[in-house]
């Protein structure tokens, strides 16, 4: 019997990996800061 699940749209699934994604994006980039001395603009040159 194959899963019939939706895993994609606006369900439970997909917005738990969303949080999880972005809550590791926010501390990537706080790292990264913390790190490098510079924020994120001044990274990609913007700052």
């Amino acid at each position: 019997m194959a899963d019939t699940t939706n895993r994609f749209g606006f369900v439970a699934f997909a917005e738990t990996w969303n949080g999880r994604l972005a809550m590791m994006g926010f501390v990537i980039g706080l790292a990264t800061e913390i790190l490098t001395g510079q924020g994120i603009l001044a990274q990609i040159g913007l700052g």
